[in-house]
C-alpha cells in the first residue's frame, strides 16, 4: 500500500468549487450539453451570444473528472502524437492539426484576459526530449517538420532530466485547468446542473428527449461532451478508441518555471506549478495492466530519485484514437460529440467547443472535416479490431484479479465486494453498470475502477466518471 498525503489532484485541492443544484424538474431547451469538463463548458461559452436556450448537466462536479486530473499544459509540442498523425493521415492533416492547437491556445489565453479569469496562467517554454539512441533521428525529423510549419525552435540544457537530444518551443503556457473551467462556467448565465446523470436518450421528430432518473429534458440538439461517450449508438465508441491510464504526483519544491515531455513511452511529463513539481509517468492501456499499486510505486521511485517526496498522488484516464485525431462533430442529425483527445484535452477540448457551437449555429468551421467523427481511414479500420479485443482483455483481467483485502459475497442474488479500512465496511456490486465488467479496487485513490472502459466509482460506490451513468453502491435493508 502506498503511503500518500492526499489522494486527489492538486487542482481539486487548491480551488474553491462553486456548487450547482441537481436537476429538479422537467426542462425544454434548444441545446443540452452532457458533460461539464472543458469541452462542455467551452461549448456553453461559445453559444452564450447565440440567443439559444442552453442547458448543461454534469454527472459529478464541474471540471472534476479528466479536466481536473490533467497536467494543465497548453502546448502543441505533443510527444510522438504529431508523428502518429503524419503516419496515419499525412502531412496536410498534420499541418491543420498543429494550426488548430496553436489557435486553441491563442483563443484560451485571449478568453482568460477578456473574462479576467484568474487561473495562474503563465507563458512557459515547452521542451521534448529522448534518452534513446534510436529516437534521436525521429526527434530531429519532428524538429525539422515543426520548423517548416513556422515554429520557432529553441535549444536549452535540461537540468532535471538527462537526454540524448532535446528541443523546445517558446509560445506555450501552463495554467490551473480547474480554476479556468469553473470560473468560465461562473461567468455564464446559462442553466448548469451538477450530480445529474442522463441515463437514456430518445430521438423524436423535434429533436431528442433525454432522461434522468426522475426528470426529462426535451431538446433540439444534444452535445455529448463526455470523456467517454456512454451512448454507444450510433457511434460505437468502444471500437473507435482505447483508454490510457497515467499516474501523477505533485511535490513541494522550489524550481524555475518548467514544462517538458519525453518523446515516447515510457511517457514522462513534468511541469512546475508555483512551489510544486508535477510529475506524470507509467502510462499504459487500461486493459493491459490492472495493478495500480505497482504503477504508483514506480512513480514514487522516479520522484524519489529527484530527492523529493509527493504531497499529492492521483491518476487520470485519456481516450486514444486510432489515427491520433480527436472526434469532434455531428454523429447523427443534431447529435454532436467531442472526445478522443489523445492526452492533450485542454487545447482540443476548447477547440471542440468552438467547432460544436459553430455547427449548431450553422457556421462553417475550417476544422470540421479534419476532426469529423464520420471519417474513415485504414488506421481506424485496423484499430477497431484491436480496440474490440482490448475490451475483451479488460473484461477477462478483471475476473483474474484477486485482491486479498477484498471480501467477495452475494446480496439479493447479486455478486458484491466488501472493503474494510479498519473503521467501516464499504459494500459495492462487483460489475460496472456500463457493460458488466468486474470493477477493481484502487487502494491509493480509494476508488473502484473498471478495467474495460474506465468508469470510476468512489469508495461508497457513487459513480464519479463514466461511461457508467449508474452507481454500484449496495444499500442494505
Amino acid at each position: 500500500m502506498v503511503n500518500v498525503m492526499k489522494n486527489i489532484s492538486i487542482w481539486k485541492d487548491t480551488v474553491r468549487k462553486k456548487k450547482y443544484f441537481k436537476i429538479s424538474h422537467d426542462i425544454d431547451t434548444d441545446v443540452l450539453i452532457i458533460g461539464g469538463g472543458i469541452t462542455g463548458v467551452s461549448t456553453l461559452y461559445h453559444l452564450k451570444d447565440s440567443f439559444l436556450k442552453v442547458v448543461l448537466v454534469e454527472q459529478n462536479r464541474i471540471g472534476c473528472s479528466v479536466t481536473g486530473n490533467s497536467t494543465g499544459k497548453l502546448s502543441y509540442l505533443q510527444n510522438d502524437l504529431i508523428d502518429k498523425i503524419r503516419a496515419c493521415c499525412g502531412d496536410k492533416a498534420t499541418t491543420e492539426y498543429i494550426r488548430s492547437q496553436k489557435e486553441a491556445i491563442q483563443f484560451i489565453t485571449s478568453v482568460i484576459q477578456k473574462e479576467n479569469i484568474s487561473c495562474d496562467l503563465e507563458r512557459v517554454p515547452s521542451y521534448i526530449y529522448t534518452n534513446y539512441d534510436n529516437e534521436v533521428n525521429q526527434l530531429k525529423n519532428l524538429e525539422e517538420f515543426l520548423k517548416c510549419e513556422g515554429c520557432s525552435i529553441i535549444h536549452d540544457k535540461l537540468n532535471i532530466v538527462s537526454s540524448k537530444y532535446s528541443f523546445g518551443v517558446s509560445d506555450t503556457y501552463l495554467f490551473h485547468p480547474l480554476k479556468f473551467v469553473q470560473k468560465l462556467a461562473m461567468s455564464l448565465p446559462s442553466e448548469i446542473y451538477e450530480n445529474t446523470s442522463i441515463i437514456k436518450i430518445e430521438k423524436n421528430d423535434d429533436g431528442y428527449v433525454c432522461y434522468t432518473n426522475q426528470f426529462k429534458i426535451k431538446t433540439r440538439y444534444v452535445v455529448i461532451a463526455l470523456h467517454y461517450p456512454y451512448f454507444n449508438l450510433p457511434f460505437l465508441f468502444p471500437i473507435k478508441g482505447s483508454l490510457e491510464k497515467s499516474y501523477l504526483s505533485a511535490s513541494k519544491i522550489i524550481c524555475n518555471n518548467l514544462s517538458l515531455i519525453s518523446y515516447s513511452n515510457p511517457f514522462i511529463s513534468i511541469r512546475s506549478y508555483k512551489d510544486y513539481l508535477i510529475y506524470l509517468s507509467n502510462s499504459h492501456d487500461i486493459t493491459s495492466e490492472v495493478d495500480d499499486n505497482n504503477h504508483f510505486n514506480e512513480l514514487l521511485k522516479k520522484v524519489h530519485d529527484l530527492e523529493i517526496n509527493p504531497d499529492y498522488l492521483w491518476s487520470n484516464i485519456d481516450i486514444m484514437t486510432n489515427d491520433g485525431l480527436p472526434y469532434i462533430g455531428e454523429i447523427q442529425d443534431k447529435m454532436l460529440i467531442g472526445t478522443g483527445y489523445n492526452t492533450w484535452g485542454l487545447a482540443n477540448g476548447f477547440m471542440a467547443g468552438k467547432i460544436l457551437s459553430d455547427i449548431i449555429m450553422g457556421k462553417k468551421n475550417k476544422y470540421e472535416e479534419l476532426f469529423s467523427p464520420k471519417r474513415i481511414n485504414m488506421s481506424q479500420m485496423s484499430g477497431s479490431v484491436i480496440d474490440g479485443m482490448k475490451s475483451i482483455q479488460g473484461y477477462i483481467k478483471g475476473y483474474l484479479d484477486k485482491n486479498e483485502n477484498i471480501v467477495y459475497g452475494k446480496y439479493k442474488n447479486k455478486n458484491i465486494m466488501i472493503y474494510k479500512d479498519g473503521k467501516q465496511e464499504y459494500i459495492v456490486y462487483q460489475h460496472c453498470p456500463h457493460l458488466g465488467c468486474k470493477v477493481l479496487f484502487n487502494e491509493v485513490e480509494q476508488t473502484w475502477d473498471c478495467p474495460c472502459h474506465g468508469s470510476r466509482f468512489d469508495i461508497d460506490g457513487k459513480c464519479i466518471s463514466g461511461p457508467s451513468c449508474k452507481d454500484i453502491s449496495v444499500l442494505k435493508d
